[in-house]
């Protein structure tokens, strides 16, 4: 059986081109060489909570890379190293090699280097940490928005909710295109680093939507002091969503169902068309839901009237 030594070295060891790693993979502690603000950000995978039991491995690398990317995309900081600790029932090299495989995809795709972390034996859970570049005074945060603000949201929403609920089979569909890319969406999110990098300078306040538009904007309105308004007509559905789950469901998906990763920003109206030429430049797609309003809750209209949406997003606890 392969030893946790020859794992690091066969599936977690990777040359280095940045010259701000001076010690990486192989002693007790990374050693960088850091000039200016670094961001950092941690997530944790655990098997049935996070993902279902017996995902691809490939995925599970990909999509350990991807929420955490999402983290700085939504600070607007640019991502550098990261550290993996992973616990595994059993070293089973197929599947460490997808695993690894997955995870430097991304890796490799935005210039992240692997510098260290952790390998044990227990219930599979995969936890990153992931640290970036932040430049000062331009960092993007909850806490900056204000009364007035445009609430925008990127890509489309409630496809990653749907595509867990076809996978582990809690609604029924015939299969098909639809069917795989609502599926392909919870499996290879698409982390929106070049758009959080663009809108440094124009959003207020942002975070990524991992829980649910409704809970996240929660979040940015808690920080920033106000309450919102979404307009839930204008929350942009994709067409396989909308093709497979009737117009209620995909907006409930929408609204509450979380792990999109797309980020929810907001700004003054004045930086409408610079957010959109930012944006179209970045290669995303982009939409204005809503604006903040006095207050500290998130309400939501359809049409001008109050609408009561059938979920508000995901508790950890």
């Amino acid at each position: 059986m392969i030893g946790e030594f020859d794992i690091i070295a066969r599936y977690f060891t990777r040359n280095s081109g940045d010259q701000d790693v001076v010690i990486g993979v192989g002693d007790d502690a990374a050693v960088l060489k850091i000039d200016g603000l670094m961001a950092v950000t941690v997530d944790t995978l655990v098997a049935g909570v996070h993902f279902p039991d017996g995902m691809a491995a490939q995925h599970l690398g990909y999509r350990l890379m991807a929420v955490n990317l999402s983290d700085l995309a939504a600070m607007g900081a640019q991502p550098r190293w990261c550290t993996l600790a992973l616990t595994l029932p059993s070293a089973e090299e197929a599947w460490l090699e997808g695993f690894s495989r997955g995870l430097f995809e991304l890796a490799e795709r935005y210039a992240v280097s692997l510098v260290g972390g952790d390998l044990t034996r227990g219930p599979l859970t995969a936890t990153l940490q992931l640290m970036g570049r932040v430049e000062q005074g331009r960092a993007l945060t909850r806490s900056g928005g204000n009364v007035g603000d445009d609430v925008y949201v990127t890509g489309t929403l409630g496809d990653s909710s749907a595509g867990i609920a076809l996978i582990t089979e809690r609604v029924a569909a015939p299969g098909g295109s639809a069917v795989a890319a609502l599926q392909e969406r919870f499996y290879r999110p698409v982390p929106r680093v070049g758009a959080g990098l663009a809108l440094r300078g124009l959003a207020s306040a942002a975070i990524d939507i991992s829980d649910g538009l409704l809970a996240d904007l929660g979040h940015i309105c808690e920080m920033s002091g106000c309450g919102a308004v979404v307009d839930v007509e204008r929350v942009p559905l994709s067409a396989e969503l909308l093709s497979l789950f009737p117009p209620q469901d995909a907006l409930a998906h929408a609204l509450g169902g979380g792990d999109d990763y797309e980020l929810c920003f907001t700004a003054p109206p004045s930086q409408a068309e610079a957010i959109e030429a930012a944006l179209e430049t970045s290669g995303t797609l982009v939409r204005r839901v809503g604006q903040l309003v006095p207050g500290q809750s998130v309400m939501c209209r359809r049409d001008g009237e109050l609408y009561a949406p059938a979920a508000h997003g995901y508790r950890h606890f």
